[in-house]
């Protein structure tokens, strides 16, 4: 590691390894984004189970490098295995990611996400007006669309960072990644990705993979992550005109794209 923040990060260097290693995680989301949060994940180098039950969740995060939880179609049973999964990851050692999907939309919601923000997750992502009302202030988000920027809740993901002891990262229409300390905003995507249902449900997968493969830099892991998919999703952006294009070529390149690309077309930059 040098002193630089910009070079210490190396996206394209934590890559190449997340490739090499491909990780086993372990991701317990929703019922939309299954499908296609495992083909991203497969396409990206990593090794994706979608094993939610709790009969088998703590046993399997015993077993998987990184375990992910999104409460997107949460339901009793579902959080039942995100509880006893999160509790065995952290028995185990494992990082795990937190993705409160709507979060603040109805008390069952609320409730829950406060339960698994007392486990501990190594991560949290959501967008802008998720991590604002995690932190305790007014957001603008309906359902699971963002109302708010994501440079209006930089100072909210700062203080939920310190609070939890955590890396949080807002993602957006630029991404900004915080461990209360530090901070980067992470420039690149294309307009065309929030066309695209489940990205950021399988962005939080990929963050699960990149922290397995480097769990004691949870916030160099979670850069490379987001800078993975807005290189991955400018390069595809440059060559789709719609959706459903953009869709099979963004996956295409996830595949493809080079660690130097990486490096190359993500725009890291410190604040």
């Amino acid at each position: 590691m040098t002193d630089d923040p910009v070079q210490s990060l190396k996206p394209g260097s934590l890559l190449a390894a997340m490739r090499r290693r491909n990780p086993l995680v372990q991701n317990i989301t929703n019922f939309v984004a299954m499908n296609i949060a495992a083909n991203v994940m497969l396409a990206a180098g990593a090794s994706p189970a979608m094993v939610h039950s709790p009969e088998e969740a703590g046993e399997f995060a015993a077993i998987a490098s990184a375990l992910t939880i999104n409460i997107g179609t949460i339901s009793p049973d579902f959080f039942e295995g995100m509880k006893t999964a999160a509790k065995a990851a952290g028995e185990a050692g494992k990082p795990w990611v937190l993705d409160p999907v709507a979060h603040f939309a109805t008390s069952y919601r609320r409730s829950a996400v406060a339960e698994l923000l007392a486990l501990k997750p190594t991560v949290i992502r959501g967008n802008a007006s998720e991590i604002i009302a995690l932190a305790g202030e007014h957001a603008s988000g309906q359902g699971v669309d963002a109302g708010d920027s994501v440079a209006s809740a930089e100072a909210a993901a700062k203080a939920l960072a310190l609070r939890h002891g955590c890396v949080v990262a807002v993602t957006g229409e630029r991404d900004f990644v915080t461990d209360g300390q530090r901070s980067v905003q992470v420039l690149g995507g294309s307009k065309l990705m929030p066309k695209v249902t489940a990205l950021g449900c399988s962005l939080t997968c990929i963050v699960g993979a990149f922290v397995a493969t480097a769990p004691d830099s949870p916030f160099e892991a979670t850069v490379a992550a987001l800078a993975l998919f807005a290189a991955a999703g400018e390069l595809a952006g440059r060559e789709a005109q719609a959706p459903g294009s953009f869709a099979v070529r963004f996956l295409d390149l996830l595949a493809e794209v080079t660690p130097d690309a990486v490096d190359a077309v993500a725009r890291v930059v410190p604040v």
